[in-house]
């Protein structure tokens, strides 16, 4: 093993512990052992092609981003100023926007937090449909996250770093446990959201989509997500452009329940 290895391991390290998962998390997303994990990150094991892009897809990165340390992925929290995605993937977040995140993700966790199978994963999932029907039927964001697509479905870039925030600012609490067999990471909230934020046709939106999708667990949800045609039309590793919705066909259009809930 070479520089090389060791290089990539330590680039690779610094992203796991930046995505906050432990190498036991990484080893089992990856399916291999914790010590295997160990190795790669001190350089003494290579990585195969298909091994790279299997770890890019579990730190939401291209395999570009993953290599090269001059490709970044990074969520700036920016006062009132106009959204922007640059070509380096820098994701500036209006302050209004960030407010509104917050008081959505508060309202989530109130609602459904506690349930058993509502973890992070399923989190990422309730925002994305609450996003994408929203739009596809007022052609408004809710809140605008920037999604992500890889094989665990969609995911929003902004979320870590928000939820950093809520977490400092004594309004949420991250709780580490199991469902079932698997690892769960849970949020649950300490004050009750600012509903003066929200119009009544995003309640209506976040209640439509709580009532049909957040009993699933995050195999599910993410298996569901997978057959969205936002999704189905992104590239791996690209952002889920929101005018996607429109290709949306019957059976997956918001249109096509929202009179049965």
């Amino acid at each position: 093993m070479g520089d090389y290895d060791l290089r990539l391991g330590q680039r690779l390290k610094k992203i796991r512990q930046a995505r906050d998962l432990s190498q036991q998390q990484m080893s089992e997303k990856l399916g291999v052992s914790r010590s295997t994990v160990s190795q790669i990150e001190n350089g003494n094991r290579s990585l195969t092609a298909k091994d790279l892009v299997n770890i890019a897809d579990i730190l939401n990165l291209s395999v570009d981003g993953l290599l090269n340390p001059e490709v970044q992925i990074s969520v700036v929290l920016e006062e009132d100023i106009a959204y922007s995605r640059r070509p380096e993937l820098r994701v500036n977040v209006p302050q209004k926007n960030v407010r509104k995140f917050k008081e959505v993700l508060l309202y989530i966790l109130l609602q459904v937090g506690s349930k058993p199978n509502v973890g992070e994963t399923v989190i990422y999932k309730l925002l994305y449909f609450m996003d994408f029907d929203f739009y596809e039927k007022f052609e408004e964001q809710l809140i605008g996250a920037t999604y992500v697509r890889n094989r665990y479905g969609p995911t929003p870039v902004e979320f870590r770093d928000i939820v950093k925030e809520l977490i400092r600012e004594g309004d949420i609490v991250k709780v580490k446990d199991k469902y079932y067999a698997y690892p769960q990471t849970k949020y649950l909230p300490r004050r009750n959201p600012d509903l003066s934020l929200l119009r009544a046709s995003e309640i209506k939106t976040i209640d439509q989509v709580l009532c049909r999708l957040s009993d699933m667990g995050a195999r599910a949800i993410s298996d569901y997500s997978h057959n969205d045609v936002p999704w189905l039309t992104t590239a791996d590793n690209d952002v889920i452009e929101y005018e996607s919705v429109f290709y949306r066909t019957a059976p997956y259009s918001q249109r096509s329940y929202e009179d049965d809930v």
